[in-house]
């Protein structure tokens, strides 16, 4: 490897038995550190030793077999169903087969309200009073947390876009609050639960993790309750057609509950996936500004004095290239579990009912047999003349077959926009004395908020 490429933060990569003591001993539920050194290597590989099997697959066609599941035998994952259940209950983002094609069908016609031209208006909006803020901490001085204001930032996106609303400033901080609670305590990084329990074990939620997941959904609910409480035709927005939706067969609207749940989706991945990848977008930024200025240098010509309109979105391929470098690095989803509901085989690997089946964007995007210089930060790599040279397969930021994330154009949108607007008007400072670690719990964050500060361009 070449001494002077730039390694962002990784975990230390030890053998299968040394790195799950060192996660039994941390106790942090960081699952990145349980991880072996080989995962990086091979292509099917067992996860240590436990009551249930965990296989990881790192072939890009067996990923492809497993997640598009013609056969309908590898569901989501009881230990991720489990843990989300108390948060977005039996929402499209947890169920499977019938029940996945019903939710999915209603909620399909929503999604033609995502028309990323007329959404960017309300980004834009959200972005400026960011803008402000962000002027306002440059002006005084003051350091912030930068996990916090990409939080703020992608969820006040997201009510604008699909609740037609601000999001306050003392709900987005609850919300976060809220969130880093559930993250850090959820009982889907349980490891020795991982390892000691059989198949469908019952997951179980401590006091702490249901009330922050019961103020998060009192949030999305009050929400709701302002669409539900409308005039005919006052909104004409995502919720609003996800509450006109109909089931085709029984001609049923979802009930308020189950509103909560799909508009939760929404809400929470539209805003936590993004806010993840902006967070070490910007991190990467304030380790390297060498990056700021080539950066500047595409995107001065292109905004000139004013903002980035809908059409310059896509003049940015450098810029493009470095967010999805970044996500390459710090996938948002670090892992996609699956479980085998019958005995099943692989692509030559057999697995009994039961097991773990784990697909992990963070080894298949770092994978020694896919990617040159794998752990360092290159976004050339993604310059439309290098991208088509690419195993496409290697790299799925946003998921991959039917369940493929069907927000990923307006998070690319959106997080260009963003970086554009503060590229071009701060240089960002870490405070010193951090180390940071990510951590892998229901999106890739540092295991410790990152502290910041900005200064106006120089």
């Amino acid at each position: 490897m070449d001494e002077t490429l730039y390694i962002p933060p990784k975990p230390h990569s030890l053998p299968a038995v040394v790195a799950l003591i060192r996660s039994l001993w941390k106790g942090d539920g960081n699952l990145l550190e349980l991880l072996p050194a080989e995962a990086y290597h091979f292509e099917v590989g067992h996860l240590g030793r436990s009551r249930r099997g965990t296989v990881l697959f790192n072939r890009p066609s067996a990923v492809k077999e497993i997640m598009r599941d013609a056969q309908g035998v590898f569901p989501k994952s009881d230990l991720m169903v489990g843990a989300l259940d108390p948060l977005i209950g039996e929402s499209m983002f947890v169920t499977d087969g019938p029940k996945w094609r019903r939710q999915r069908a209603m909620i399909d016609p929503a999604f033609s309200l995502m028309r990323l031209n007329v959404a960017y208006g309300a980004m834009c909006a959200a972005t400026d009073d960011h803008v402000a803020a962000i002027d306002q901490l440059a002006t005084d001085d003051t350091p912030f947390s930068l996990d916090l204001a990409m939080s703020h930032l992608t969820a006040d996106v997201i009510c604008r876009t699909v609740f037609s609303t601000p999001l306050a400033s003392d709900v987005a901080k609850e919300v976060f609050d809220d969130f880093t609670l559930f993250e850090k305590s959820v009982a889907q990084v349980d490891i020795l639960g991982m390892i000691l329990k059989p198949a469908w074990s019952e997951t179980k939620q401590t006091p702490e993790v249901l009330a922050a997941c019961e103020g998060i959904r009192h949030h999305i609910g009050a929400l709701i309750d302002t669409h539900l409480d409308a005039e005919a035709g006052e909104y004409n927005d995502i919720a609003s057609a996800v509450i006109e939706a109909k089931d085709k067969d029984t001609g049923l609207p979802f009930t308020r509950d189950e509103l909560i749940d799909q508009l939760g989706v929404f809400f929470l991945a539209g805003h936590e996936t993004t806010a993840s990848a902006l967070t070490w977008v910007f991190y990467i930024l304030a380790e390297r500004p060498e990056w700021l200025a080539r950066l500047r240098e595409e995107i001065d010509p292109v905004m000139g004095d004013g903002q980035l309109t809908f059409e310059e979105n896509k003049k940015l391929p450098l810029t493009r290239a470095f967010f999805k470098e970044a996500l390459r690095l710090y996938p948002p989803i670090t892992f996609v579990p699956r479980v085998a509901l019958t005995k099943v085989e692989i692509e030559g690997k057999k697995l009994p009912r039961g097991a773990l089946v784990m697909i992990a964007p963070w080894t298949l995007h770092r994978h020694s047999q896919y990617w040159d210089d794998p752990h360092a930060f290159i976004p050339e790599r993604f310059l439309p003349e290098n991208e088509k040279t690419l195993n496409a397969g290697a790299y799925i930021p946003f998921g991959q077959g039917p369940h493929i994330c069907v927000g990923a154009g307006f998070a690319q949108v959106e997080s260009l926009l963003i970086m554009s607007q503060l590229i071009s008007r701060f240089d960002f400072e870490l405070l010193p004395d951090q180390t940071v670690v990510p951590a892998a719990r229901l999106t890739t964050r540092p295991a410790e908020q990152v502290m910041m500060r900005v200064r106006h361009r120089s």
